[in-house]
C-alpha cells in the first residue's frame, strides 16, 4: 500500500508549484486551443455587426465594473471595441462607477492604437463616469433625447455640439446596450430602458453569474450574452475571423453557417495567432488549470478510497 500511502501524504507544496506552472507556461507560450463559439455570443456578435456603416446608430456600453474583475471582463471590453471600430461601427460608453470610467479610458486607449483614423466625439463618444444616483433619471431621459439626459461627454463637452451626435436622437438610434458587470446583470437597463423604450440589451458577465442570464436570453430579454473569459475568447475569434475574411465573412454568417464552420476549419495560422488574443491565452491556462484539478480531485478520491479498503482488511471491519 506504499502507493496508497504516498499519494495521502503528497506535499500540497508541490501541487501548488504544479498549478503555478500549469497557470504560467500557456501564458508565455501560447498553445492555441481551438475556440468553438455558442449561440448567444454569436448572437450578439450578429446584432452589434448589423450597425456597421449606419451613420445614425450607435452601440452603447456600460462599464459597470471594477479592477476586481478585469481579468475575465476586460477582455470582454477590449474586444467588442474592436469590432465596433474593424466595422465602423459608432460607440457610447459610460459607467456609474468610478472605476469603471478609468477601465473605459484604459481600454480606448489600448484599441486605439490599432485604428488611428478612428476620432473621439466622431467615431466613438466617452461619456465618462456618471454618478449611481443619475443613473435611473439618464436611463428613462435617453428615451427622448440622449444629449439632453447625459448633457456633457467625459472632457466636459456638450453633446448636442459633437459630431457624432448629428444623427442620434434617442433610443431608436441605439443598436443595443451591452453592460459589463461583475454584479448588477443588466436588469436595470432590462427593466427600464427596455421595458418602456423596447431597446436592445446584452451583457457580458464574471463565469460565475453566466448561467443567471439564461431565462432572459430565453425571453428575448437579452439578445446575447458574453460568459466569463469564454465568452470574451469566443467573441475575439468572432473578431479575427472577420478581420482576415473581411466583408465576405459577415455577409455569410447570418445566412451559411456551413460556410463559417468552413473557416473555423481552415483558420489561417496567422487568424489563430492573431495578435488580439488576450482572453484565448487566459483560456489556455484555465483550461490546463482545471484539468489538473480535475486529476487531483479522482487522484485524492482513489487514495482515500483504497486507504478505506486497506483498514477495513486489516481491523476487519
Amino acid at each position: 500500500m506504499k502507493f496508497v500511502d504516498r499519494i495521502q501524504k503528497v506535499d500540497r507544496r508541490i501541487i501548488y508549484v504544479i498549478l503555478l506552472l500549469a497557470v504560467v507556461l500557456p501564458l508565455v507560450f501560447r498553445l492555441g486551443f481551438k475556440t468553438y463559439t455558442t449561440t448567444p455570443v454569436e448572437n450578439l456578435y450578429r446584432h452589434i455587426d448589423a450597425a456597421a456603416g449606419k451613420d445614425d446608430v450607435a452601440v452603447l456600453m456600460d462599464f459597470t465594473h471594477d479592477p476586481g474583475v478585469l481579468p475575465e471582463l476586460y477582455p470582454m471590453d477590449l474586444a467588442i471595441l474592436r469590432h465596433c471600430f474593424e466595422r465602423n461601427i459608432k460607440v457610447f460608453t459610460i459607467s456609474f462607477l468610478p472605476q469603471g470610467a478609468a477601465i473605459i479610458q484604459m481600454a480606448l486607449s489600448e484599441v486605439k492604437e490599432d485604428y488611428p483614423n478612428i476620432e473621439a466625439n466622431v467615431d466613438y463618444c466617452n461619456f465618462g463616469f456618471k454618478p449611481w444616483s443619475t443613473k435611473l433619471p439618464i436611463m428613462l431621459g435617453m428615451g427622448d433625447d440622449i444629449a439632453e439626459a447625459v448633457e456633457t461627454n467625459s472632457e466636459g463637452l456638450k453633446l448636442e455640439n459633437l459630431p457624432i451626435m448629428q444623427n442620434m436622437k434617442n433610443y431608436d438610434n441605439i443598436q443595443v446596450v451591452v453592460e459589463i458587470s461583475g454584479s448588477s446583470m443588466g436588469q436595470f437597463w432590462v427593466t427600464y430602458a427596455r421595458a418602456k423604450f423596447g431597446v436592445d440589451v446584452a451583457v457580458g458577465l464574471t463565469a460565475v453569474m453566466a448561467a443567471d442570464v439564461y431565462p432572459y436570453l430565453q425571453s428575448g430579454q437579452f439578445v446575447g450574452s458574453l460568459g466569463g473569459l469564454k465568452g470574451a475568447a469566443e467573441y475575439e475569434q468572432l473578431v479575427d475571423i472577420f478581420a482576415m475574411y473581411g466583408n465576405e465573412f459577415s455577409k455569410n454568417y447570418a445566412r451559411d453557417q456551413a460556410w463559417v464552420e468552413a473557416q473555423y476549419e481552415e483558420l489561417p495560422e496567422l487568424a489563430r495567432l492573431y495578435k488580439y488574443n488576450k482572453a484565448r491565452i487566459g483560456m489556455d491556462a484555465q483550461a490546463i488549470v482545471h484539468v489538473l484539478i480535475i486529476f487531483f480531485i479522482i487522484l485524492g478520491n482513489v487514495g482515500y478510497f483504497l486507504d478505506k479498503r486497506a483498514q477495513k482488511k486489516k481491523f476487519g471491519k
